[in-house]
């Protein structure tokens, strides 16, 4: 049976994640303007493809686009199963279209400038979400956005980072703390419930190698696998461990804004990622102690 909240959308496409955001914003605040949604869909295209100032496309081969876009839908699943649910506090417009900039520039501290020729964007892993909190400071001072709001979207992002201490980003407010836990848990859960998430495993590995050789990552979690195959292993522990410690009680449980129907229908999400650590346990040994 097909989830009525979450109809099938091509994360590979993202004019199609566009079209949902769309969708999703005009529903909830229907005297928005109309065109933001394309116009910052765009920006983010542009700036993975290579098409924003001196940066070259995005090379990264998991924290790529797509990457984005599962995020990015995640969340403007759960901010409207959240605004439908009649949540506080409520989020205002201005609120949500700055936490789907936060979603869209998320991973920009991936990119490499032009003259940035030595490995790939996967090499920032350690530091990507300083380099894309400061993307954003750039590309929205450039678009004449305020500093609060530009303040805002970077304590968003920082809410992105494996070891960042929530407690203390400076929120601005209660509902700007809300989108940076949602912007949180999305970031998790759209990645963990893709369809190829076990399969890309490897992938990720290699991100991971190639940082732990980086200055900035040879301390950092990114050299706490030994293969791909203790990654892949690790995977369930990752899971119930971290990830759903995390978005219950760090996040605040947002994630169940997702359940369809709300409150107390199945989670889409939580349910494909089930079913991969499913497929994880049934393929991998258990990791060593």
């Amino acid at each position: 049976m097909k989830s009525r909240m979450h109809p099938p959308v091509n994360t590979k496409d993202p004019s199609a994640v566009a079209r949902e955001a769309q969708a999703t914003y005009q529903a909830l605040f229907p005297d928005g303007d109309p065109l933001f949604v394309s116009r910052v869909f765009g920006w983010a295209v542009d700036a993975f493809t290579g098409r924003y100032r001196d940066y070259q496309p995005i090379d990264a081969r998991y924290h790529d686009l797509e990457h984005t876009m599962q995020g990015t839908l995640c969340m403007i699943r759960l901010l409207r199963g959240r605004q439908a649910a009649g949540a506080a506090p409520h989020l205002p417009q201005t609120m949500f279209e700055l936490g789907l900039l936060a979603i869209l520039l998320h991973d920009t501290g991936y990119l490499k400038l032009r003259g940035d020729t030595d490995g790939t964007g996967a090499k920032y892993t350690a530091i990507h979400v300083h380099r894309s909190a400061e993307f954003a400071r750039q590309l929205l001072t450039e678009k004449g956005f305020a500093e609060t709001d530009i303040r805002a979207v970077q304590h968003m992002i920082r809410c992105t980072g494996v070891d960042t201490e929530l407690n203390v980003i400076p929120f601005q407010s209660d509902e700007e703390r809300v989108a940076g836990f949602a912007l949180g848990t999305a970031d998790l859960l759209g990645q963990m419930a893709a369809g190829d998430y076990v399969e890309k495993l490897p992938i990720l590995y290699s991100e991971f190698s190639e940082a732990a050789k980086h200055p900035t990552g040879a301390k950092a979690r990114v050299s706490a696998f030994t293969s791909a195959e203790d990654l892949i292993a690790k995977t369930p522990a990752f899971w119930e461990k971290y990830v759903l410690v995390k978005i219950e009680r760090d996040f605040g449980g947002l994630f169940r804004f997702l359940n369809d129907p709300y409150p107390d229908g199945p989670n889409p999400y939580l349910q494909r990622i089930e079913a991969n650590v499913a497929r994880v346990r049934a393929a991998a040994p258990a990791p060593a102690a």
